[in-house]
């Protein structure tokens, strides 16, 4: 007896961007592990404040500002590495731990998308402090509920 396969569902990916040349190496990563696959790209940016806590009200909100620019230009870069390419994708952006809001974001797309593979693909950095101390590839290579791509 013959059984139907079943669908393996679409594959997701939820990049970790930053304009770096570490997250511009995970986006196009991304963009091969797509390729002949049905799925998509989420793009996504986290405005990070270390110690938030220590800044005033009109600190925050001047990083506010920053982090929306940031966002428009990272968008724009987005876009421009991706045309001709791609073009199944979305930009967001987190605001909070890196990390966690990765983790988020490919958690919520997995609920999104039941039956689909999500995974979060990052760039590596080659800097010694990030070994020793630790990377967002690092931790999330610890705490991630989904698969991860580490892209040197």
């Amino acid at each position: 007896m013959n059984t139907p396969m079943p669908s393996a569902g679409d594959i997701d990916l939820v990049v970790g961007y930053d304009g770096s040349p570490p997250a511009s190496r995970a986006l196009d990563a991304a963009v091969g592990l797509l390729r002949g696959r049905s799925g998509r790209l989420d793009v996504v940016y986290v405005g990070h404040m270390p110690g938030v806590d220590m800044l005033s009200s009109d600190s925050i909100a001047e990083m506010d500002t920053s982090f929306d620019e940031i966002e428009q230009e990272l968008r724009a870069s987005a876009r421009a590495q991706l045309e001709g390419r791609e073009d199944r994708w979305r930009f967001e952006r987190g605001q909070g731990p890196i990390t966690q809001q990765l983790i988020t974001a490919a958690t919520n797309l997995r609920d999104e998308h039941p039956g689909d593979t999500v995974v979060i693909v990052v760039g590596s950095s080659a800097r010694g402090a990030h070994r020793l101390v630790g990377s967002v590839a690092v931790s999330l290579a610890r705490h991630s509920p989904v698969p991860i791509v580490i892209v040197p």
